[in-house]
């Protein structure tokens, strides 16, 4: 009976003892360059979705800095919190439309909106602090 060499019994039978470890980032890299086409597709209809809506948001973000008077005043909190649900809402019911089921091509179901759900939450958030951080403070310094 032979007994297996260090590398054997962490790898698994077979392994090859000249195989190339990775690093992390390398790791990760590949893992975005062959990303699942649901998950690509769930996170660009979010990120479309949130570009539109979060141009619109910060459109009136920047006219309510410039004085302008607006009906219902400054609503700007309700205004974030309808442009998270709209995402999140209009995000998941696009991938439900563009991602089918894994396994049943052309079969829409529950899984594909909750794919969507899970990658337009974050997106929201990224977006908000993308416009409010970094695009407004460029806009503003722009322009003068």
């Amino acid at each position: 009976m032979r007994v297996g060499s260090d590398r054997e019994s962490r790898d698994g039978p077979g392994a090859d003892a000249d195989a190339r470890h990775r690093g992390w980032f390398e790791i990760r890299w590949r893992q975005l360059r062959r990303a699942p086409t649901p998950v690509v597709r769930a996170v660009l209809s979010s990120i479309v979705v949130a570009a539109v809506l979060g141009i619109l948001f910060l459109v009136y973000d920047l006219l309510l800095d410039a004085g302008a008077d607006l009906p219902g005043g400054d609503l700007r909190v309700l205004a974030g919190v309808l442009f998270v649900a709209s995402v999140a809402i209009l995000g998941s019911w696009l991938t439900y439309l563009v991602v089918p089921q894994p396994g049943r091509p052309g079969v829409r179901s529950k899984w594909s909106a909750a794919l969507g759900l899970f990658a337009a939450l974050p997106i929201a958030y990224l977006a908000l602090v993308l416009l409010f951080q970094v695009v407004k403070p460029l806009l503003s310094a722009l322009g003068g």
